[in-house]
């Protein structure tokens, strides 16, 4: 009611200067003045294309007024050279712009300062292709999977419903649906919201079971295969560890646990849902594959991997030490870098913890062609992947396809105002508050997601085309460049260690970086810390 108290003051005010007026003539001088912002506020209740106006009527338009001033409050940024304000800025204004249908060009060439010691590029041929007009697709499952997923190159990284409102998720599974790309339910489960409109979803399985839970918190068979069995549950991902907080089990403030969100996830009503850290189903590398193929089992063959964030690497060495052993491979694994992550977290987890996707990814991407796996799984990135640009750079550095969770909250209109964790989100995108949960229209948002993929889709495929090449599978370390300093330009090929095939395989040569971690990971258990 705060929030809307500006413009209850003007409709009391202006109740009173009516009655006034049957007194005395001069009060309708007032009127004419209160009349247009009561007239204003009443537009913005009505209006669904602004969630900020429909719950902040009248003084929400303060908000866009400052909006205005942005292209000389980021030129000022750009003149004074102050670090990263100008990337925030640029890269929101292209979620903004691409999301409404708006021209995303820019004026005055590029905004960046091309002799900045590592700023990238990639190179572009003299003979470009034609701009494929469909998108190839990443096909999801390796030989023991029934169901493989033909999936986007982009798709919506994981968001848990209680994390975000009904009304956000709604809108991010219908976008997907018309887009024709996968939607992450986070660990909180596939929830009715997120089934409704039947867009393809990645069903994450955390440490708390949401949705296939037992009543003392384990996992349950019965409830996962039931869930499972969904048709448009398309893949399940079990999450190891996130990006936002690696090594802390998820959170979810009590402020924001619902009945129905309580019923959803079998936990209690009015207290935090803080998931352990560690899984109960498995603590060793052969356990999680075992785990594997049980869901695998379970869902009748759907693609099944896991999601982390790379902490001891002699463990994610464990694990595929675990795979060549037991013959069991994942058909896809997400790595998730530490500079992600929309949710709520302890600021020293948040900044001090887990490696960043760049880093994780060129180890996930080495170490699996060390052990001659690299052909049998896909790599998912998942770390601030805004533009085009950002999924070539991905590919090149080892991923096969990426996730965006940042972008597509901004996407539906999220102005970032840091409120994620207390259920005052002035937008209605995460919040549990049912009246800034409609203020989130989803008949207008869910558009919003599919222009922002559609056109960020068609700006990978035009630099893909750019350069030459076929298709995204042609696209090698060598094709981004990066500066090392004022006079020396680097390819990744050169600036990045992308091992060899088959080199960490036993009685092969391991290179003499990776033998420390390479002898202490164990398949049977998750042991030093290296």
């Amino acid at each position: 009611m705060v929030r809307r108290l500006f413009f209850v003051l003007a409709l009391t005010l202006s109740a009173a200067v009516l009655l006034l007026s049957t007194v005395s003539l001069h009060a309708l001088w007032a009127f004419a003045v209160i009349g247009p912002l009561i007239a204003l506020g009443l537009h913005d209740v009505i209006q669904t294309q602004r969630s900020l106006l429909r719950i902040y009527p009248v003084i929400g338009h303060g908000r866009y007024m400052m909006e205005e001033l942005r292209p000389e409050i980021q030129q000022y940024f750009v003149e004074s050279n102050i670090d990263g304000m100008p990337y925030n800025r640029e890269f929101r204004s292209v979620i903004y712009q691409r999301s409404k249908g708006d021209r995303d060009t820019v004026p005055f060439g590029t905004q960046r300062d091309v002799e900045r010691v590592g700023y990238e590029w990639m190179t572009h041929s003299l003979v470009p292709l034609p701009v494929p007009e469909i998108e190839p697709r990443v096909l999801v499952g390796g030989p023991d999977c029934k169901f493989p997923y033909a999936a986007s190159h982009l798709n919506i990284s994981a968001m848990s419903y209680g994390s975000l409102s009904s009304s956000a998720i709604l809108a991010l599974n219908l976008g997907a649906k018309l887009g024709g790309f996968a939607h992450n339910t986070g660990e909180g489960s596939a929830s009715p919201y997120h089934l409704e409109h039947g867009g393809d979803l990645i069903w994450q399985i955390g440490t708390g079971y949401f949705g296939c839970r037992s009543l003392d918190g384990r996992f349950d068979a019965g409830a996962f295969a039931e869930r499972a069995s969904i048709d448009n549950v398309k893949m399940i991902e079990i999450k190891l560890s996130q990006g936002a907080k690696p090594g802390h089990g998820g959170i979810l403030p009590a402020a924001k646990v619902s009945t129905e969100i309580a019923e959803i996830r079998g936990v209690p009503l009015g207290q935090d849902v803080l998931s352990p850290p560690a899984h109960s189903t498995f603590d060793t590398p052969i356990g999680l594959l075992e785990f594997i193929v049980k869901l695998r089992e379970l869902s009748g063959g759907k693609p099944v991997g896991f999601k982390l964030c790379v902490g001891h690497r002699s463990e994610f060495l464990s694990i595929c030490k675990a795979m060549v052993k037991t013959g069991i491979t994942p058909d896809f694994i997400t790595v998730d870098g530490a500079e992600g992550g929309t949710g709520a977290a302890p600021v020293e987890l948040t900044n001090s913890v887990g490696m960043p996707m760049r880093d994780g990814l060129l180890f996930v991407n080495s170490a699996l062609r060390g052990f001659g796996l690299r052909d049998q799984i896909r790599v998912i990135a998942a770390g601030k992947i805004v533009t085009g640009f950002h999924i070539v750079r991905a590919i090149a550095l080892g991923a096969d396809m990426c996730n965006a969770a940042r972008a597509m909250m901004f996407s539906l209109g999220c102005i970032q105002a840091r409120r994620c964790n207390s259920n005052s989100c002035p937008v209605g995108v995460a919040t549990q508050d049912p009246a800034r949960n409609q203020g989130l229209v989803v008949s207008n948002k869910a558009p919003r997601v599919h222009r922002y993929h559609q056109d960020t889709i068609h700006a990978f495929l035009e630099l893909i085309a750019s350069s030459g090449l076929a298709s995204p599978e042609q696209i090698r370390p060598k094709l981004v460049l990066r500066r090392i300093d004022t006079g020396e330009i680097k390819s990744f090929a050169d600036v990045y260690e992308y091992l060899p095939k088959h080199c960490l395989l036993e009685n092969v040569s391991v290179p003499a970086e990776w033998r420390d971690r390479w002898d202490h990971a164990d398949a049977e258990r998750f042991n030093t810390p290296l």
